[in-house]
């Protein structure tokens, strides 16, 4: 093999190691992004106070440890006194192989800054796990 043959093979290898360490990078940032979405819509629906459609929306592990009547008065209880929506900003996306009390799979928690009307400085972390058809569902909730 001549030189210049065998310095284009080592860019070409170079070029598909490269992109070979690319495609996973790149799936993780797709799905940070479907789960911060989906996190988003749910979110929608919480800051409208519609209890119901947030737990028809949510994702099995949730449906299963509550019920929609029991959903719906926890969080008037926790969002009613906080007021209306100010504004949320993501803060990180991370996504993991396993949380605690759930078994593993593909689950994304996101954490945001919120103010809301009655608290300026908040926050929120909504936890997502990626269901059977490939959509990313919420499976918990926390406001502080």
């Amino acid at each position: 093999m001549t030189g210049g043959r065998r310095s284009a093979l080592r860019a070409a290898l170079a070029l598909a190691a490269l992109v070979a360490g690319v495609r996973p990078a790149a799936a993780q940032v797709g799905a940070s992004v479907e789960a911060t979405r989906a996190a988003r819509e749910w979110l929608a629906l919480t800051d409208a106070g519609d209890g119901a459609g947030s737990w028809k929306a949510a994702g099995l592990q949730f449906r299963n440890a509550i019920t929609a009547d029991r959903w719906s008065e926890a969080l008037a209880a926790v969002r009613r006194p906080l007021g209306a929506l100010g504004q949320r900003t993501v803060l990180s996306t991370r996504l993991e192989k396993a949380i605690p009390g759930a078994p593993d799979g593909d689950y994304a928690v996101v954490l945001f800054r919120t103010s809301f009307a009655q608290k300026a400085d908040g926050g929120e972390t909504v936890t997502l796990a990626r269901e059977q058809d490939g959509r990313w569902r919420v499976v918990g909730y926390f406001v502080e």
